[in-house]
């Protein structure tokens, strides 16, 4: 029998799929990856291929100093060709692959190995933030901060006031696997394990951030030897679900299995569930006939009796319990909904706006889009950005000069205000763009309503609150039955010809409808939680009724 060896994906997320995978000979079905899966894959390549580059160019003046391992090769000869990058002593190695190490189960590869000593520290590339701005000036009294970075084009770490760290456990499991690796091949840094570094350059490539990967060890080496024995079959596991069950292949696999036994983990996901779970609250049957005070251990920022309510709308099909007799929003005389596309860190390259009148409804609701079809990242994100704030505030103003309220909707409004004040900061001084103090003022104004958030206040939302989960309740369908976050991003790319080729004016077309049907989506959904939801919507107290006994 082969030996077991687990690659740096294996260490995190979902113990089950390292059982499913290390006991079958296949993951089910043959299909290509889903949309939104490729798209990641894609995207992290061309990060990593950028940053490639990146480095190539920094250090094109000295000859042998960053070598290249070719990616088309076998693993064999990858590892024989980063070896022969190693003993030639080559300062930086990107494209790294380690010998597996069958002793100890473990297999890995970093996109850098950068020499220091007479060893090498391994840098990993994602396609996310590791840092992010510093919240407060650097500290008066002289303590050092607690981040460590390096200049991105060389190994020099220093304490850096000016960002915060964004830990990843992932992350940090995959740079420990390849410390150890290292250490046992004799080609670490240091033989001081208090002085063994790693490194991540994060989606900005701004800086390399610099991890204790010494302190790390003892950690992994728990994870490790615990995957280990999950892959051989010694500790048994069983399915759960969670965030990454959406991604899944076993999905097919694991989904009915929790269908069929009604599994809490279907309408109580995370501290909520394990809570459940370590009091024997297994079933969805069981929480819908709960009494009294929460399991020990409940979070207490979650209502017990909203997961008491959400179990006995799964096992009712109720799609929405109303919390209140008559729900409530902000509405407004003159309404504006919002909705920005972005694509992934890169820029938001529209803004959707849909305006209504409700003072006078001979007025046409009409939509109108701000958006740039250069590339992201591109300046013209600036000049699209620019366009849509003039074009709000001066609405805004107009409609207080009438002596007339005004209101902004968005749903969810967590990637809205990102982008309002990322536009904000990287585009200071262009034509046009407000200042950060702007934004915040208007964000943090009665003004800018949350729908999302409106719905947590006055519903119960046993399948998600999600808008394409809660419109439909509402009566509003979405044109495309694809529309989703994740095919909008295979959309764009598409519409700007990021894969090389020419820009698809159809795939434009279907990301504004797409836009728009999300504007309208939220003035269906407000409208209805002050108009329609107190008579649609069944109240909780009518569930409670319905409540098995124990």
């Amino acid at each position: 029998m082969a030996p077991v060896v687990l690659s740096p994906r294996d260490l995190a997320g979902c113990e089950h799929r390292v059982a499913l995978d290390f006991s079958h000979d296949r993951r089910p079905g043959t299909e290509p990856d889903p949309p939104g899966v490729q798209r990641r894959k894609e995207a992290a390549a061309d990060h990593r291929a950028a940053v490639r580059e990146l480095l190539r160019a920094v250090h094109s003046d000295q000859p042998g100093a960053f070598v290249i391992v070719d990616p088309g090769m076998t693993s064999a000869d990858r590892v024989a060709a980063t070896l022969r990058a190693c003993d030639s002593g080559a300062s930086w190695i990107w494209n790294a692959t380690l010998p597996t190490d069958e002793t100890h189960g473990r297999r890995g590869h970093a996109e850098l190995l950068v020499r220091r000593g007479d060893g090498y520290i391994p840098v990993i590339v994602v396609n996310h933030r590791v840092t992010q701005p510093a919240k407060t000036a650097p500290d008066p009294a002289g303590r050092p901060p607690t981040l460590v970075t390096s200049p991105f084009w060389t190994w020099a770490p220093s304490p850096d006031p000016y960002r915060t760290g964004r830990p990843n456990r992932r992350d940090n499991l995959r740079l420990a696997q390849l410390t150890a690796m290292l250490v046992e091949m004799g080609r670490a840094s240091s033989a001081d394990r208090s002085e063994l570094r790693g490194g991540v350059i994060g989606v900005d490539a701004d800086c390399i951030v610099v991890h204790d990967t010494g302190a790390m060890l003892d950690d992994y080496q728990q994870v490790l030897d615990h995957r280990l024995a999950i892959a051989a079959g010694r500790v048994e596991t069983g399915p759960r679900r969670i965030s990454e069950c959406r991604s899944c292949p076993w999905w097919v696999k694991c989904g009915p299995e929790l269908e069929a036994r009604h599994d809490v983990s279907l309408v109580a996901t995370g501290n909520q569930g394990a809570v459940l779970i370590d009091a024997g609250i297994t079933t969805i049957d069981q929480l819908a006939a709960q009494r009294g005070a929460p399991p020990e251990g409940w979070p207490g920022a979650v209502r017990f009796g909203d997961a008491v309510i959400g179990a006995i709308a799964w096992l009712t099909g109720t799609e929405l319990v109303r919390r209140l007799d008559s729900p409530r929003v902000h509405r407004a005389d003159i309404e504006i909904d919002v909705d920005m596309e972005s694509y992934g860190e890169h820029g938001a390259y529209l803004w959707g706006t849909l305006r209504t009148d409700t003072t006078d409804e001979s007025v046409p609701v009409v939509y109108r889009p701000f958006v740039t079809w250069d590339p992201l990242p591109t300046r013209d994100e600036a000049r699209s950005f620019a366009e849509f704030w003039g074009w709000l505030m001066a609405e805004r103003a107009a409609a207080h000069d009438a002596g007339q309220t005004f209101a902004a909707y968005c749903y969810s409004q967590q990637a809205e205000n990102r982008w309002l004040l990322g536009s904000a900061d990287r585009f200071a001084g262009e034509p046009g763009i407000p200042s950060r103090a702007e934004v915040e003022a208007f964000i943090g104004s009665p003004e800018w309503v949350d729908i999302y958030e409106a719905v947590g206040e006055n519903f119960i939302c046993p399948h998600g609150k999600g808008l394409k989960r809660v419109a439909p309740v509402a009566g509003f369908a979405w044109r495309d039955e694809d529309a989703s976050g994740e095919a909008s991003m295979e959309w764009y790319r598409a519409a700007v010809a990021l894969g090389g080729g020419r820009a698809d004016e159809g795939q434009r077309t279907r990301l504004l409808e797409y836009n728009e049907d999300d504007v309208r989506a939220t003035k269906v959904l407000r409208e209805w939680i002050s108009d329609g939801a107190a008579e649609q919507a069944p109240h909780e107290r009518d569930l409670l009724a319905r409540q098995p006994a124990e």
